[in-house]
């Protein structure tokens, strides 16, 4: 009996460290968001802060986990800890911006020049938060 329960346990553990793996490499590479392919919210840098200062609760509910395509001058361009390039775009408030992260290998202009980001709106910490940016070109920004 006592074989049986340790037989048992030790199979639920496999299978548990399994599933665990398995979310963790194969299934989490594969099931990524490419905001590229999603239609996304169109809006100025300046509105979508004003939105979030306004209203947090609405403006979740608009934007949160949602592809967002965002319109705004280059305050500042750094790299993050992991080497990606991240762009804060000016909102018209010295204490509240846009925070994008950009996707690896994705360049952009210098400060003051105008870009269009589209990312995967995370919220408002003390700015407003985008995720797996890329650039849009012209050409592609819908009329």
């Amino acid at each position: 009996m006592k074989k049986k329960i340790i037989l048992i346990a030790l199979a639920v553990i496999l299978v548990g460290a399994f599933g665990v793996w398995y979310y963790v490499f194969p299934y989490s590479e594969s099931h990524h968001r490419d905001v590229v392919n999603e239609d996304a919210i169109n809006v100025t840098s300046v509105q979508i802060v004003k939105d979030y200062q306004t209203n947090e609760k609405n403006a979740n509910t608009r934007y949160l986990n949602k592809a967002v395509q965002v319109t705004g001058t280059i305050l500042s361009k750094k790299a993050d800890q992991a080497g990606n390039t991240t762009v804060t775009l000016k909102s018209g408030d010295a204490f509240a911006n846009v925070f994008c992260t950009l996707k690896p290998g994705i360049t952009l202009g210098s400060a003051d020049s105008t870009v269009v980001i589209k990312g995967i709106c995370s919220g408002f910490l003390s700015d407003v938060v985008l995720s797996g940016g890329v650039i849009i070109k012209p050409e592609q920004i819908p009329k």
